[in-house]
């Protein structure tokens, strides 16, 4: 039996989706103190962490770089879920809470993630190296879905404010899922290679990381995930009065609760792409990176769309002045960061104070 008990330990990311669940049914539907909503807050910050570690395992299981494509998809549908649950409750005023959370998601994916891994490769190898056709591919994808879905709902004249009409709103949700769609295609199949991690000369480094789990081992972490997701769903409607009224405390502006979604989701992300480059596998830190955002827009902004139908309130798409200089010199810069296939510091830390400045303009605008 002891022997039993050490081939199969029981682990805290297995018991947290079950414990989560418990936690949602206790919580759901009742007026929650100051203690029962920082309990609702660990149990949900827990939950992210668990779902995303067996969305790993899955992605392990099946290689890289579908194991970078489920962890992107797996981070998007939790995103997903806090967006629409907080919309749903929040009236009117959580009309630009897509358009917050899905531009803070490019910009703490596309120079948070991109810069902690370009600075920690770099440090511990002077020079990180990558597939610039994969990398720059995926940087294009992200450039046209921010623009399209972000950019352009400043600038159309059908509708008062920063909004798509209906069929504007169409054709930016199915094109979308069509870049979406194709993105995955080339990563996956057609040019699977311009995704695998490289060596300074180019060439495609052979795995080198643990044997993967068994079947067995990735089905259960499956069901997990699936658990995990349903608990993270529930367990973000009953703490979203709790994130707004902290926001509103703090003395930030409502935007920022945006920020504290994709802080909240991609904070699993960041660790994955981090302990890639300290392996000296950025590529694989950058379709993390670049996968999230691509996720992000491209199936958060069609999910919205598909909402937006019995939801209340108008959905403002359109970014300010302000944000789309600073997504302008994301991408400026990120183009001259991927294009040669090689990055030191310098870059690394271009993009971080990239992702500072976006920061201090979301506390303070």
């Amino acid at each position: 039996m002891a022997a039993s008990r050490r081939r199969f330990p029981v682990s805290w990311t297995t018991v947290m989706p079950v414990l989560a669940i418990v936690v949602l049914a206790l919580s759901w539907g009742r007026d929650l103190g100051p203690i029962p909503v920082a309990i609702v807050a660990i149990a949900l910050g827990g939950t992210v962490l668990a779902a995303v570690h067996h969305a790993e395992v899955v992605a392990h299981r099946v290689g890289e770089p579908f194991g970078s494509l489920v962890l992107a998809i797996a981070v998007t549908v939790i995103e997903v879920a806090l967006i629409v649950t907080m919309m749903s409750s929040g009236g009117p005023e959580a009309g630009t809470l897509a358009r917050d959370t899905v531009f803070a998601a490019v910009m703490i994916t596309m120079n948070g993630i991109a810069g902690i891994s370009l600075m920690v490769g770099a440090r511990r190898y002077g020079e990180t190296h990558f597939n610039s056709e994969g990398s720059g591919g995926a940087l294009a994808t992200v450039a046209t879905l921010a623009t399209v879905s972000l950019v352009l709902p400043t600038f159309t004249t059908s509708t008062p404010g920063p909004a798509f009409n209906g069929t504007q709103l169409t054709f930016a949700a199915v094109a979308s899922l069509l870049l979406y769609g194709l993105f995955v295609l080339t990563q996956t199949v057609r040019h699977r290679d311009f995704f695998l991690p490289v060596d300074s000369e180019g060439s495609v480094k052979e795995e080198d990381h643990a044997e993967p789990p068994s079947s067995k081992a990735a089905l259960t972490s499956l069901g997990l995930l699936l658990v995990a997701l349903v608990a993270v769903v529930g367990l973000a409607k009953v703490e979203s009065p709790a994130i707004e009224a902290g926001v509103r405390a703090a003395g930030f502006p409502q935007s920022f609760v945006g920020v504290v979604i994709a802080m909240l989701v991609l904070l699993p992300e960041t660790l994955a792409a981090t302990r890639a480059a300290r392996r000296d596998r950025m590529q694989t830190s950058l379709n993390l990176a670049y996968g999230s955002a691509i996720a992000s827009i491209g199936l958060t902004i069609p999910t919205i769309a598909l909402a937006s139908i019995w939801l209340d309130g108008p959905l403002l798409l359109g970014l300010g002045a302000t944000h789309i200089v600073l997504l302008a010199l994301t991408i400026a810069v990120s183009v001259l960061t991927v294009v040669p296939g090689r990055a030191t510091r310098l870059q690394g830390g271009v993009h971080l104070v990239l992702l500072a400045s976006f920061l201090v303009l979301a506390i303070n605008p």
